[in-house]
């Protein structure tokens, strides 16, 4: 059976104060100047990347379209499809104002975080490329501005053997000398052998001396050549982390990534107070709300939100303006897309603490392909002066990669 998502409801959110819709708000007045837009549909296609990517589509009465992507995972479609309907009819260059509507429609539904958060995400990027469109303007400038032409993309390495060290370092001397990044990050988190108990996050000293065989073969390989990151992707215990943490200040290392799980801030607090080693964290938080605390107490050196997760790029920059506050530098995780990919990299030309944007698809052979324009050039994202985000998807290469059973969106 096809559900029709679009047709559910929320009765409180019928009469109670969670509508900012333009009729309410009462800013529906005629606009000149070809602002008068009205959205018609809003249309979705999952792409079978090395992540299932959501494409997102705004259609206009106008003729104008545009196209973002919401991070990765199930459920994101049919989440776009119930918001649908409070975003039709709308004018499309509100962004603030419909982003906060689908924020506040969608709260019983869970848009403090998780996968609605990242479903609103996917529209609002859409809307920057669609309002950047009407106004014959690039996304950055939607966002102040911009601080920098180009932004420095970090390549997420992966060698054939995760957890050989020298197998890290030969990929990482190729990353840099064939394919022109001087920024990289590698997996920690990776197999030793030495696991006793996988459930219990405790690294047993075998462990760590494991994990610093890595970082040193892989620092000492690229030298000053590349900055190199190491992921944990929140894995170990408090003390574990700490004891990594500590084992690798002698090392040259550009951050050590989510080294604990993101519900407990006080811990990730913790962790970052007791080392001398540059910790980043974010991509698992939701809005500038959930990013706060991070940020206030200063329990990450680097903050990484990830855009089309987080709330899209106005909340991205939100974030980045919090930060800047206590000058801390902001590194965009990312595994979109070249649309999210782009996005992420408008946020990043438009703040001033961006420090780079993450890379996650450099072993997927076809992922420049799904837009007409070249994205990464030798480690780095130029970026475009077309209106909008400044990327034209093929619709050939999307309809190549749908998964399984998803349904080509309209043409533009």
């Amino acid at each position: 059976m096809v559900r029709n998502y679009e047709s559910l409801h929320d009765p409180n959110a019928e009469y109670t104060m969670r509508d900012l819709s333009a009729e309410t708000m009462d800013c529906d007045g005629v606009r000149g100047e070809g602002r008068d837009v009205a959205i018609t549909d809003v249309q979705t296609t999952m792409i079978d990347g090395n992540f299932p990517w959501t494409l997102v589509r705004i259609y206009t009465d106008a003729g104008v379209v545009g196209t973002g992507e919401a991070y990765w995972g199930a459920g994101v479609p049919e989440l776009i499809e119930r918001m649908k309907p409070f975003v039709v009819g709308e004018n499309p260059l509100d962004i603030d104002r419909l982003y906060e509507h689908l924020i506040q429609k969608m709260s019983g539904e869970g848009s403090i975080e998780g996968v609605t958060v990242t479903a609103i995400s996917g529209i609002e990027v859409a809307l920057h490329d669609l309002a950047g469109k009407i106004l014959d303007v690039p996304a950055y400038q939607l966002l102040g501005g911009k601080y920098r032409d180009k932004v420095r993309v970090y390549c997420d390495c992966h060698a054939g053997e995760e957890a050989d060290p020298e197998s890290n370092a030969d990929e990482a001397e190729r990353v840099v000398e064939e394919l022109g990044y001087d920024a990289l990050k590698f997996d920690l988190d990776v197999p030793s052998g030495h696991e006793k108990d996988r459930a219990n996050r405790h690294l047993r000293n075998p462990e760590i001396g494991h994990k610093v065989d890595i970082v040193e073969a892989v620092t000492e390989r690229v030298g000053d050549r590349a900055d190199v990151a190491f992921d944990c992707h929140w894995t170990f215990s408090a003390g574990s982390a700490k004891r990594l943490a500590s084992a690798l200040e002698e090392y040259d290392i550009w951050w050590l990534e989510d080294p604990v799980p993101p519900e407990n801030h006080d811990v990730q607090k913790n962790v970052t107070h007791s080392t001398t080693t540059p910790i980043a964290a974010g991509e698992n938080v939701y809005r500038k709300h959930g990013q706060r605390r991070l940020i206030e107490e200063q329990a990450v050196d680097i903050i990484a939100p990830d855009m089309p997760k987080t709330g899209g790029m106005r909340e991205t920059r939100k974030i980045a303006d919090h930060a800047d506050m206590y000058y801390l530098p902001v590194a965009m995780h990312n595994v979109s897309s070249p649309v999210a990919t782009m996005a992420s990299a408008h946020v990043g030309a438009a703040i001033p603490n961006s420090l780079a944007v993450e890379y996650h698809s450099y072993q997927l052979g076809w992922w420049e392909d799904l837009v007409e324009e070249d994205v990464i050039k030798d480690g780095y994202i130029e970026i475009p002066e077309k209106p909008g985000l400044g990327v034209t998807i093929d619709m050939d290469v999307v309809e190549e990669n749908m998964v399984e059973g998803e349904e080509l969106f309209d043409e533009a």
